[in-house]
């Protein structure tokens, strides 16, 4: 039975992960993401799921790795000091082909700087944080009902293509109260098992095995044959991470979701996450004072959707983001005409004065 909910985003959070499947939560509490960890603490033991408070964010990564591998949909929530340090065994996570869900609720940064402010600047650590060639899936929420909806979405895609999935909110979201509509009639996707070979390379997305369940495997971070064990070689590197980016690359449209307005203006904003709202409200503003404006809005950042950027035929493009440039140099890379960053930080959102200069 669908429900109406009134509840903050990080709850609906909480709410889109048990809808999803979800029974392991192992996290370390950070601002601004802590009542998602309080929410599955509270949750997950009514439904036969497991809470894990770890040490620290390296020891959570790991967990829910190691869940993961055990046959059950884990995630974990953090923001941006704590991604640093999950980093390296994110890595391990896309080599292994791990699914998994990590929702980060972006504060100002660097370092510890501004804990119980917006931000949007970790979005270049999710996709080139971790060493070596991978290709991310990130989801931008940009509404609490969102926050409900795509921590569903990042479940399936883990699932579907098993890699660790980024759901990048921020602090403004986390905490916003809006309504939401929890659903009883959304698809759920689990993975499917595995009958021969547990590495092939002649298979997009490999099946998963699982600890337990009688299936000889080994789980290694180092490059590994099509039976998973190291194999070192030029050749077998070169097939296994080829396929572990080309599984994604090559599913773009699949996975790559926006909501646009107006294509064919002269004057284009792109935008993704909490800043969406104030393009929004600001490019109909100014139609109704006769500019030739419209909007994109990425709900995946990641994979970029670089042909639907190539193929606009603006000729100025306004990237309004919580950080000093981050996708706008995305944009600018495929964009064929100029591209100008709104880049803010300090915690506040952009105000529509703040685009409406930039016309």
């Amino acid at each position: 039975m669908t429900k109406v909910n009134f509840m903050q985003g990080n709850m609906a959070c909480v709410e889109g992960a048990i809808t999803a499947g979800c029974k392991f939560f192992g996290g370390y509490p950070i601002t601004p993401s802590t009542e998602i960890a309080e929410g599955m603490a509270k949750r997950l033991p009514k439904i036969g799921g497991f809470y894990s408070q770890m040490e620290d964010e390296i020891a959570s990564i790991a967990s829910i790795i190691g869940a993961s591998w055990a046959g059950t949909k884990s995630m974990t929530a953090t923001s941006g000091p704590g991604m640093s340090l999950m980093l390296e065994n994110i890595g391990y996570a896309y080599m292994t082909e791990t699914p998994c869900v990590l929702v980060n609720v972006q504060r100002g940064g660097p370092s510890t700087g501004q804990p119980t402010a917006a931000a949007q600047g970790d979005m270049m650590q999710v996709r080139w944080g971790s060493h070596g060639d991978y290709e991310p899936i990130a989801l931008c929420p940009s509404s609490v009902q969102e926050m409900y909806d795509f921590t569903i979405l990042a479940f399936n895609y883990a699932e579907k293509y098993r890699i660790p999935v980024f759901v990048m909110a921020d602090e403004i979201l986390g905490h916003m109260r809006e309504k939401v509509v929890l659903h009883d009639d959304i698809e759920i996707l689990n993975r499917e098992k595995p009958e021969e070979k547990p590495y092939p390379f002649d298979k997009e997305v490999p099946p998963m095995p699982t600890f337990g369940e009688g299936y000889n495997i080994h789980v290694t971070g180092l490059t590994h044959g099509e039976n998973g064990y190291p194999d070192v070689s030029a050749e077998t590197h070169d097939k296994l991470v080829r396929r572990i980016c080309n599984k994604i690359l090559e599913n773009k449209d699949d996975i790559v979701l926006y909501e646009g307005k107006y294509l064919e203006s002269e004057t284009m904003f792109i935008c993704y996450g909490t800043p969406s709202r104030t393009v929004k409200h600001t490019v109909e503003s100014l139609r109704e004072q006769g500019q030739d404006v419209g909007y994109i809005r990425l709900k995946t950042v990641f994979p970029f959707p670089d042909k639907l950027i190539a193929g606009l035929k603006a000729s100025k493009i306004i990237v309004p983001e919580m950080n000093l440039g981050q996708i706008s140099g995305e944009v600018m890379k495929y964009a064929k005409c100029e591209v100008v960053g709104c880049g803010k930080i300090g915690g506040e959102l952009h105000r529509p004065e703040d685009l409406k200069e930039l016309i």
